[in-house]
């Protein structure tokens, strides 16, 4: 994928809302762009929002600077509190990144990407009028998505009784997660084992917890850190012969069983036209916050068959993507 070098321009920052010169050089826009994980895994999405960028007239080096920062997910206050004295658009992404965003200005405009509950967390006053300098794109369309994973796991795990919920104690995305899992688990006849980590470190203990409580599937919750470990998360739950079912494809990819989530090279292109709608002279306060415009499941057969699971059909069929 090809690489671009940004160079950093320093200088006063610039308050919102701004709008295009009409007259003399053209303006150059300054964007701070913030993921909480590891560039190897993410860098895809900064390079779809920058193309999208392009396709929306902004071009790296004449009249956009792209300033990029992975941090771990501890660290992202850090992360934005750098780039804000540079940055004329703030865009984080993940429940996090919004949360150190919203804590550190009140005055730069920002587009949050891939948070779960922006009203409940306290980001918006409302999806359709924000408020405030923030706007952006949820990572669920609506609280019942979890319920669905857990029902998905029920419906290609025979005789499904235990699921171990893995989640990131810290991150804000997962009581939203808790409320749409708890309701659905006694209609759907499972118990849940909660399995609790801060970091990507504490994985393996986690699994060899689920193992001690004989759980015979897990379910993951959407977390920068449970993301960032995709590939980890799928490695143990293959080891340890537990069906998963994450929020992320890349997590299948890896050797997970089941995701179902929102396209997220969509949403960066989604990201890109909120942050061209602002810098055209839209304050954030009047952008509702989106939706993912695209839902996908991803299916790995051949994890469900060294697992000794059939699918059915008509599941299968449902899929955007089955990977054999």
């Amino acid at each position: 994928m090809r690489r671009r070098n940004f160079i950093i321009l320093l200088g006063a920052v610039f308050a919102w809302p701004h709008r295009v010169e009409a007259q003399g050089a053209q303006k150059v826009w300054r964007i701070g762009h913030i993921f909480p994980a590891a560039p190897s895994v993410v860098g895809h999405f900064a390079d779809a929002f920058e193309r999208r960028m392009v396709d929306l007239g902004y071009y790296p080096g004449r009249n956009l600077i792209v300033t990029r920062r992975f941090p771990e997910p501890i660290h992202v206050e850090d992360a934005v509190r750098e780039l804000l004295p540079e940055t004329d658009v703030l865009v984080t992404w993940t429940t996090v990144g919004g949360v150190a965003a919203k804590k550190l200005t009140s005055t730069i405009p920002v587009v949050f990407l891939a948070v779960g509950a922006p009203v409940d967390i306290g980001l918006v006053q409302s999806l359709n009028h924000p408020g405030g300098n923030m706007t952006g794109v949820t990572f669920e369309a609506a609280i019942e998505t979890y319920a669905k994973r857990l029902q998905i796991l029920t419906q290609i795990v025979p005789n499904l009784e235990r699921v171990a919920v893995l989640r990131t104690i810290g991150d804000p995305n997962v009581t939203f997660a808790m409320k749409s899992v708890l309701q659905a688990a006694p209609a759907l006849k499972v118990s849940l084992q909660l399995i609790d980590i801060k970091t990507a470190d504490e994985l393996p203990n986690a699994f060899e917890m689920m193992e001690s409580l004989k759980a015979q599937a897990v379910l993951v919750i959407s977390s920068a850190v449970t993301y960032g470990a995709s590939k980890k998360i799928a490695e143990l739950a293959f080891a340890y012969h537990l069906p998963s079912c994450s929020p992320f494809r890349e997590e299948v990819a890896a050797g997970g069983l089941v995701s179902l989530g929102p396209d997220m090279e969509v949403m960066a292109e989604q990201g890109a036209d909120l942050v061209n709608k602002i810098i055209k002279g839209a304050k954030p306060n009047e952008l509702p916050v989106e939706q993912p415009s695209r839902y996908e499941m991803f299916v790995n057969v051949l994890t469900a068959k060294t697992f000794g699971l059939i699918l059915p059909e008509t599941f299968l069929s449902r899929a955007d993507q089955v990977i054999e």
